[in-house]
């Protein structure tokens, strides 16, 4: 994908992502139907899917071509990264959305030929968008975020990490995240994948580490943290696969190095 052409597809995508945006917020305290999809704590919302949709159809108007990875179902049976995919989730942090009515984001990130060309995390409403154009770096809004540092201390390191790593789990032995989490500085959890890769990037926090996201929580934050000099991996260190779930680790690359040989690694099951 060339400049010009990432530039145009980026003026719609964002234009998009405000207009869904503010849609979310026109409707936010109308009724809404809320179904379970994997398990009780699972949540869809009429409103994920009517944002799923309007993205689907607008993008599908202008881009027949392109492809669409959903969460909700709106998109297409995708095999592999060849071309244009859309890759959207339309309200990451559903049950923020459905609890708090904050803490939620729309993520749409977008690939050619498996490469991130653009990113998109909109945090619907505090009105904080996250971008990023593969080679021009990551903004808040229209403000340049600054590139990680190339050095941090691992004790002074924020980290978000969700409650279950510190649980008995399938990946990695609990007594050695409950080391990882009694080393750094603090923990946090946010609730919503997106926010917390684009936390990362702004150096909110030094790393985010998940187990079992799906592309449409991950794809924007991708390529937004490394615009900043961030890395992603699986949480073992090993390259991220889109088309699979897997565990995530995005982080500067210094932390990075010290969670995967330190912790990952060491207690892997």
């Amino acid at each position: 994908m060339n400049m010009q052409e990432r530039n145009a597809i980026y003026q719609l995508a964002r234009e998009w992502v405000l207009e869904a945006g503010q849609a979310i917020r026109k409707r936010m305290n109308t009724p809404l139907t809320i179904e379970t999809k994997a398990d009780a704590n699972d949540l869809v919302t009429t409103m994920d899917k009517d944002t799923e949709y309007f993205f689907m159809n607008n993008i599908k108007k202008v881009y027949p071509d392109h492809l669409i990875i959903g969460e909700e179902g709106y998109g297409d049976d995708v095999t592999s990264l060849d071309g244009t995919v859309w890759i959207i989730d339309p309200i990451d942090g559903t049950m923020n959305f459905v609890h708090q009515k904050r803490n939620f984001a729309i993520s749409v990130g977008i690939y050619h030929d498996g490469v991130g060309e653009i990113g998109l995390i909109y945090d619907v409403m505090a009105d904080h968008l996250y971008s990023a154009k593969k080679g021009e770096g990551a903004f808040k809004n229209d403000t340049p975020l600054t590139p990680l540092p190339d050095s941090k201390r691992f004790d002074e390191a924020i980290l978000g990490v969700n409650h279950f790593w510190l649980c008995e789990n399938h990946l990695v032995n609990e007594k050695k995240m409950q080391e990882l989490v009694r080393t750094v500085r603090g923990t946090r959890t946010y609730g919503s994948a997106a926010l917390e890769f684009a936390y990362v990037a702004e150096g909110v926090m030094d790393g985010y580490i998940a187990m079992g996201l799906s592309a449409w929580d991950i794809a924007a934050g991708i390529v937004i943290v490394k615009e900043v000099g961030g890395v992603t991996t699986t949480s073992f260190g090993e390259p991220i696969n889109l088309l699979q779930s897997a565990s995530v680790l995005t982080c500067n690359p210094v932390i990075h190095e010290r969670i995967v040989n330190g912790f990952m690694l060491k207690g892997r099951k």
